[in-house]
């Protein structure tokens, strides 16, 4: 396998995936739209860090313009499609759920149909851990998925269908990992740790859901990364849950921004969101057994990681839109 199309290669996963492809050898296809969902600089920024290696080639086209993307597959022979071109967001969902149902759904159906046309063998589908919803704990891949609490997860739901469907009809090997929690160096503005991260040192109140005591299932962004380059191997048909099987309280991570930047946060209490859950914590025994993949990084660790890249960085983070 040589050739790997990259979707959303400027997001944070999509990045961190493209650039850990390359330093491995692969000849990686970009592509992004460079929406706006949060401020494009920082996806300017990731884009910047291997727009200017070797093997790399970068398409700013939307996977849901079916005519771009069969342009892309007749340019290149693709070898394989790593699909983390996503909206996200479960909050964000349920207010304009058009546009995840454009992105997450027909633009997973665009890639799977130019797949089948050009006979690329393998798909790795980004999905979500938010799809467990109100399921007990530790997840597990075999729990029941089909009461999603958001149309987020519901559109991650209708992509994975329709990679089954695929598989079964035309014979694509899929791998789905179902994500948790990702964050580090670089991430998502819109993501819990950076919003508090930027207010606690600006001296400004952190939004808090809840009474933060909700735990999250954190994990470090370059597991994640090493996890879904595991998932190229041959599967068949199967889902992996991706997680630190580690959950934490969100003041415990508060406290731990706390201590790195030497500041007290005030916190803005506001109301848990409805299509929140109280707590994740994922069971990856299967990620472990069949892809040899575990979690490297401690809470402790990744996050002292994620505060000295934003000391490094933060005079260009602080003129972002946030």
């Amino acid at each position: 396998m040589k050739t790997v199309v990259v979707t959303g290669c400027a997001g944070f996963i999509g990045w961190k995936v493209a650039e850990k492809l390359l330093e491995n050898g692969y000849s990686v296809v970009g592509i992004d739209n460079m929406n706006d969902y949060y401020d494009p600089r920082l996806k300017e920024w990731r884009l910047s860090s291997i727009s200017g290696k070797e093997n790399f080639k970068f398409y700013r086209y939307d996977i849901t313009d079916y005519e771009k993307i069969k342009e892309i597959f007749s340019s290149n022979k693709i070898d394989a499609v790593i699909n983390l071109a996503a909206r996200a967001g479960v909050r964000a969902s349920v207010e304009n759920p058009w546009i995840y149902l454009d992105t997450n759904v027909k633009g997973t159906l665009n890639l799977l149909e130019c797949c089948k046309d050009s006979g690329t063998k393998k798909f790795v589908l980004a999905s979500t851990s938010s799809l467990y919803g109100l399921n007990e704990m530790p997840f597990r891949e075999t729990d029941n998925t089909d009461q999603p609490l958001a149309p987020y997860s519901a559109t991650k739901k209708g992509a994975e269908a329709l990679c089954f469907s695929y598989h079964y009809l035309c014979g694509i090997d899929v791998s789905i990992p179902r994500y948790f929690t990702v964050y580090g160096p670089a991430g998502r503005p819109d993501m819990s740790i950076f919003r508090f991260l930027k207010n606690i040192d600006n001296n400004k109140p952190i939004p808090v859901f809840g009474d933060g005591r909700q735990k999250r299932d954190f994990t470090y962004i370059d597991d994640i990364a090493d996890g879904t380059i595991k998932c190229l191997q041959p599967a068949g048909y199967e889902i992996f849950n991706f997680g630190n099987d580690n959950s934490v309280e969100l003041m415990y991570v508060i406290n731990l921004i706390e201590q790195h930047l030497g500041k007290k946060a005030e916190i803005e209490w506001l109301p848990l969101h409805p299509a929140d859950v109280r707590a994740t914590w994922a069971n990856i025994e299967k990620s472990k057994q069949k892809l040899n993949w575990k979690p490297t990084l401690s809470i402790e660790d990744g996050l002292k990681n994620t505060v000295d890249w934003y000391m490094k960085n933060k005079d260009f983070l602080n003129k972002l839109k946030w």
